[in-house]
């Protein structure tokens, strides 16, 4: 719906740049991100990346953009599965790089993936310069939400494709109301003691309910001009992968 694209969810100050408290607070957390990715999830997050990656099989994937790439995870996946030429990493958090190149120089990938820092609402690209651009939970923290996409959609070659991976509100009982109490109580409080940041975790809960999932989130991909735009919810609508055609 429309008000919840507009509604703006910060991190920290109500007051300040969305952009620049999501830096803050990325670069915060990145030593124990990954750590609280696999526990708060229960593992599950790594079958949410290979999921949404297989669903890009039978694309051409020759070149891949990974916006908000943090600690490059689903890059590292979709070189696995789709094996391409080049992947393309961008982050604002510098932070977050640095643990993904280290990942990536474990692997002997360097000269494959390359990580680099930058606004993914502004993006250093020239238009129609990827096959595939993707992004796992990343969007929801774009200060300009159709900013960001537009950017995407700019950046992806005609006939190309995007992939978005992204949580969303589960609507079922009880499932629904088992989501909101975790992430709404117990999560903060198990981030709060791991990485020392008492909000970045209850933002997590805030930016989801204020996310437009589902049909309104197609629907604002629609009216940027993506095309064959469709959603396939993953764990009873803990999260959802969305694709769509340029």
């Amino acid at each position: 719906m429309k008000e919840n694209v507009q509604q703006v969810v910060k991190p920290y100050d109500p007051s300040d740049s969305k952009k620049k408290q999501v830096t803050t607070m990325f670069d915060g957390i990145a030593p124990y991100y990954d750590y609280l990715n696999r526990f708060l999830s229960l593992g599950v997050d790594i079958w949410w990346r290979k999921t949404a990656i297989s669903k890009l099989k039978s694309y051409n994937n020759d070149s891949i953009l990974d916006i908000a790439t943090g600690t490059a995870d689903l890059a590292l996946e979709a070189n696995k599965q789709l094996n391409p030429t080049i992947i393309t990493g961008l982050d604002i958090s510098e932070n977050m790089l640095s643990i993904g190149r280290k990942k990536i120089a474990k692997v002997n990938l360097t000269n494959k993936i390359t990580l680099v820092s930058g606004d993914s609402e502004n993006l250093q690209f020239d238009t129609e310069s990827y096959n595939t651009v993707m992004a796992a939970f990343g969007v929801r923290n774009f200060e300009n939400l159709e900013k960001g996409l537009s950017e995407m959609y700019r950046v992806t070659k005609q006939g190309g494709h995007l992939m978005v991976l992204e949580f969303s509100r589960p609507t079922s009982f009880p499932i629904k109301q088992i989501f909101n109490a975790y992430f709404k109580y117990v999560l903060p409080v198990i981030g709060k003691l791991k990485s020392k940041d008492p909000k970045a975790y209850k933002y997590l809960y805030e930016s989801v309910q204020a996310f437009p999932d589902y049909e309104n989130f197609a629907s604002i991909l629609k009216n940027i001009g993506y095309k064959e735009v469709t959603f396939k919810p993953l764990s009873f609508g803990i999260c959802t992968i969305y694709l769509a055609t340029k």
